[in-house]
């Protein structure tokens, strides 16, 4: 069985070390004479290292390191990733783009004219990751105030005309939201591989969606037994349609020589989170299905760094240290490969991982923590023997 790995690239500006909070790589914050991509040279001048260098650099290690490719995310605070896919091809020669997309922001067979001509130019290294939305103010800053189920409709939708018109010449679609007549790309487009469907989502809506499109269908860390029954569900939904469907998991690491070492720098992040990121953290109006369900495995106050302790070597306080998912994996190489076993056997066929600083941590993980993957089930094979 062959396990697909993609990292992370962070279009927002990434932190030096995940003890620190401060955005210093990029310029996303104020810059500093500290601030890398862009930087100040001698005299205090731009030195013109653009953080697009610095996104390649993080791209070519990650391809290096034995990364597939990696997540281009797409929020109102990020560069946009269309963009930054197209700036990165030319830096790098096999790693995949995995473009995040909310597909009620863009014409479907526009889209797919796009894509495939992105697929030409990169030899097929264009797939994404499906989005939906988590509705709330973040919805409305970018002016989609449509209801969570109508959403996932319109993403129902899109999907059935972004394949339709890739596929099938003289493509005719009638639905609530879009409506086609005579579509289909022209034939040196069309030719272009189809491409893979990763898609997010946690509510039984977003569920019904992933069974009809995904190739995988991506879900953050969540508890094990929690996560399983998830992925149990999805794949039932899909069988039920005649296909199989593959899963995957979003997750940060800090992986370190010792457990001790990476315990360290998670306590030493603790403390330095700002007043303003706890009360940032306490949560934002929803009706994402998977936030919330990130929300309740933490307490609504968290003193010391050991109470979001979730499990074994599982810490629920990454979104108090840099944006995103909530629950992580904290130990050494060796239990942080464990731990990505642990989930192969409970039915994950890829992971996007990541690590702060991004660029370092793509070395770390993917030369000290990937190449442990399958030991520790062998182990566990001999003690039984």
């Amino acid at each position: 069985m062959t396990i697909d790995f993609h990292w992370r690239l962070p279009t927002h500006g990434c932190h030096s070390s995940i003890r620190r909070g401060n955005y210093d790589r990029g310029d996303w914050s104020p810059l500093g004479a500290e601030n890398l991509a862009p930087g100040l040279d001698r005299s205090g001048e731009d030195d013109g290292f653009r953080y697009i260098d610095h996104l390649a650099q993080i791209a070519k290690a990650a391809e290096s390191a034995g990364f597939q490719g990696g997540l281009i995310p797409s929020f109102p605070n990020t560069d946009d990733p269309w963009s930054i896919s197209s700036l990165l091809a030319r830096e790098t020669k096999t790693f995949r783009f995995m473009i995040a997309f909310q597909p009620g922001f863009g014409n479907p067979v526009h889209t797919a004219r796009a894509s495939a001509s992105l697929q030409r130019a990169t030899g097929g290294r264009l797939l994404f990751n499906i989005i939906t939305g988590g509705g709330g103010p973040a919805q409305l800053w970018w002016g989609d105030s449509f209801s969570h189920d109508d959403r996932y409709g319109r993403t129902d939708e899109w999907l059935d005309v972004f394949k339709g018109v890739w596929n099938q010449q003289g493509f005719t679609y009638k639905g609530r939201f879009y409506q086609v007549e005579d579509g289909g790309l022209p034939p040196l487009l069309s030719a272009e591989e189809f491409p893979e469907m990763w898609f997010s989502g946690s509510s039984d809506a977003a569920l019904k969606v992933a069974s009809n499109h995904a190739d995988y269908y991506l879900s953050w860390l969540e508890p094990f037994d929690q996560l399983f029954d998830k992925f149990a569900r999805v794949k039932e939904k899909t069988a039920a349609l005649g296909r199989q469907q593959k899963c995957a998991i979003r997750v940060d690491l800090v992986a370190r020589k010792t457990e001790e070492e990476a315990w360290r720098d998670i306590r030493l992040g603790f403390e330095n989170v700002t007043d303003e990121t706890r009360a940032r953290w306490r949560g934002q109006a929803t009706d994402s299905v998977g936030a919330s369900r990130q929300a309740a495995l933490r307490p609504t106050e968290a003193t010391r760094w050991d109470d979001l302790i979730v499990a074994p070597n599982l810490w629920g306080g990454f979104n108090l240290l840099r944006g995103g998912p909530a629950l992580g994996i904290v130990g050494s190489y060796e239990q942080c490969a464990a731990k990505l076993d642990e989930l192969i056997a409970g039915g994950a066929d890829g992971f996007i991982l990541a690590g702060t600083p991004h660029l370092e941590e793509a070395y770390r993980v993917g030369e000290e923590v990937l190449p442990l993957l399958g030991q520790s089930a062998s182990a566990l094979l001999e003690a039984a023997e």
